[in-house]
């Protein structure tokens, strides 16, 4: 597609708000599963740590 000006490019046709929110969503929700896989990965090293120090 080929825009004339930004504001057209943001309209997106009229479907400006869809677009951007569907990316803006998308966003949040990749950032989210990677905030709570590294929370996974820290408390999976902290059991696994704790588990090696009882058994020590």
């Amino acid at each position: 597609m080929r825009w004339e000006s930004w504001s057209q490019f943001w309209d997106m046709g009229g479907y400006g708000l869809y677009v951007w929110g569907s990316m803006g969503m998308t966003a949040l929700f990749i950032l989210l599963e990677i905030w709570q896989a590294r929370q996974a990965h820290r408390n999976a090293l902290a059991l696994a740590r704790s588990e090696v120090q009882e058994a020590a």
